[in-house]
């Protein structure tokens, strides 16, 4: 005996959200872009045309393919019309690829992602999921959609810019001296701009001109061939001259598109050449890619940004500017690893947010254990008299205060520095052990007060029980987002290409990892 079977009788029920199981996925989709207000959406609206798809909808289709590690528009399109939760997400809508792919890149979807964000985590707070105390911040670097081999490097570009200037400044004085151009009037004394090297051409191009002229109304073979040679030179400069303009056109728009990184690829101008740790071949090859930044709670995440540069250093401060814009005012503690500790990122969370950092500095690790705090050469171990203002070296010579220096960094940070010296250095049976510097000079201590005054700050704080449960809590929190983001969704590449159109990529990809956890905890 067989259970009936008959693909000729209607099956019911219609509504495909009975067939779907209690704890589905799709609901808690549903649940959080339902939540959305309707003003997010009316940029969407057109009042001619062909009625389009509900953005509701269409967010709706993305994000759940998102969550099944389905990044592709065309196998969007498949799931629509084969999977039972996105027939019911989608009500019978059956949108194209192309559709789904214009969404998904539509300038107005970063507001909708940013909105997910913001309701999911209204969401927990109201579940009491997460208590608002402290965010976790860590990033990793993803690999771009771009060909690895379309490098363009700024130091290259710099070096053939400057051989430019050298050449053409050259050939302007050398045609000046023999009286063949007339002085122009200059911008620069420096460089000849693009404009310059184009009046340079046109007087060359005169001379040309002029040789040829002669050529034409000569009517003496040896004299025509007489012009000929000498038209020769001047026209061999004009083409150089007009290769230059080229040259000098293409490095000025590469120095633009550099900005402040140092590489960008031919492929993908917004990705930045950096070194990735699925390094399969070992030889440390850099990749075209993008350092993604995320903020979390209870392993979710709460807020996240895109960055060209990186370093991780250099990326707190406007990710935090962007979290307090963006999504919602910054809890009492941020967290965050050792990759994060400097003097300018301390000094931003103190004193202008008034925040307390829970962030290692590169040393703090070493600075526990036993061997460093017992090492004579460790300038942190020497001791210091404060009236005299003076250090005492291993052996046992005065370390005097000489001068104070102040460095500035790429970004305008300024840090000072308080010189000293040794009184005498030579025949110091500890010179090996204690510098690297050449014989016949003395050891040179620098000192940034400030710096040890804040590192200070964070090992008091990270003694206290509540500030140190807290940071050993970084690990479990924010490292298993990305290892779910790559390992379990497979989301290892963007699919698109450019920052605005990656941020919607990785936004959508990170929220299918927050719905994903927490439907499994529901």
């Amino acid at each position: 005996m067989f259970k009936d079977y008959n693909t000729n009788q209607l099956i019911l029920p219609l509504d495909l959200e009975v067939k779907l199981q209690k704890n589905d996925i799709a609901f808690s989709i549903h649940q959080l872009v339902e939540s959305i207000p309707h003003i997010a959406f009316d940029s969407f609206f057109r009042q001619t045309g062909c009625p389009a798809y509900h953005p509701r909808m269409m967010l709706k289709i993305i994000l759940c393919g998102y969550t099944q590690s389905v990044f592709s528009g065309r196998k969007i399109e498949d799931l629509v019309k084969d999977s039972i939760r996105m027939m019911w997400l989608a009500q019978g809508y059956e949108p194209s690829y192309r559709t789904i792919n214009r969404f998904r890149v539509h300038p107005e979807m970063k507001e909708l992602i940013r909105q997910c964000f913001i309701q999911f985590r209204c969401q927990l707070v109201q579940e009491k999921v997460i208590d608002q105390e402290a965010i976790f911040i860590d990033g990793t670097k993803i690999e771009a959609n771009a060909n690895k081999f379309t490098f363009v490097w700024k130091k290259s570009v710099e070096k053939y810019h400057t051989s430019l200037v050298e050449k053409s400044n050259q050939l302007y004085n050398e045609l000046l001296e023999k009286q063949i151009i007339p002085e122009m009037t200059r911008e620069n004394d420096e460089q000849l701009s693009l404009e310059e090297l184009a009046q340079l051409a046109e007087k060359i191009e005169e001379v040309v001109e002029d040789y040829t002229e002669k050529m034409e109304k000569s009517s003496d073979a040896n004299e025509r061939k007489q012009w000929r040679k000498e038209r020769k030179t001047p026209k061999q400069l004009l083409k150089q001259v007009k290769e230059w303009i080229v040259r000098k056109h293409k490095y000025q728009k590469d120095f633009e598109i550099f900005g402040t990184r140092n590489s960008y690829s031919k492929t993908d101008q917004d990705a930045t050449f950096m070194r990735m740790k699925d390094d399969y071949m070992k030889n440390g090859q850099l990749k075209p890619g993008y350092n993604l930044q995320v903020a979390s709670e209870g392993q979710y995440t709460l807020a996240y940004g895109i960055f060209s540069n990186p370093t991780d250093t250099k990326t707190l401060t406007p990710f935090l500017d962007q979290i307090q814009e963006q999504y919602f005012s910054l809890p009492e503690y941020i967290v965050a690893d050792a990759g994060y500790g400097s003097e300018q990122n301390y000094e931003d969370i103190l004193t202008k947010r008034q925040r307390t950092p829970l962030i290692t500095y590169g040393h703090y690790m070493k600075e526990q254990k036993k061997k460093y705090k017992t090492d004579p050469f460790k300038t942190s171990n020497w001791l210091y008299d404060q009236i005299s203002d003076t250090y005492t070296c291993p052996n046992q010579q005065a370390v005097t205060y000489k001068y104070t220096s102040t460095r500035t960094d790429s970004t305008g940070f300024k840090r000072t520095f308080k010189i000293y010296e040794c009184e005498d250095c030579a025949n110091c049976p500890f010179r090996m052990s204690c510098t690297k510097g050449k014989e016949g000079t003395n050891r040179l201590l620098r000192i940034n007060e400030k710096w040890e005054q804040q590192k200070e700050h964070i090992r008091a704080k990270l003694s206290e029980e509540k500030a140190g449960s807290i940071y050993r809590q970084r690990k479990v929190d924010v490292e298993p987002i990305f290892g779910f983001l790559k390992a379990n969704l497979g989301f290892t590449r963007f699919s698109v290409r450019g920052k605005s159109k990656v941020e919607n990529d990785i936004g959508l990809a990170l929220m299918a990892v927050n719905l994903r956890k927490y439907a499994v905890r529901m």
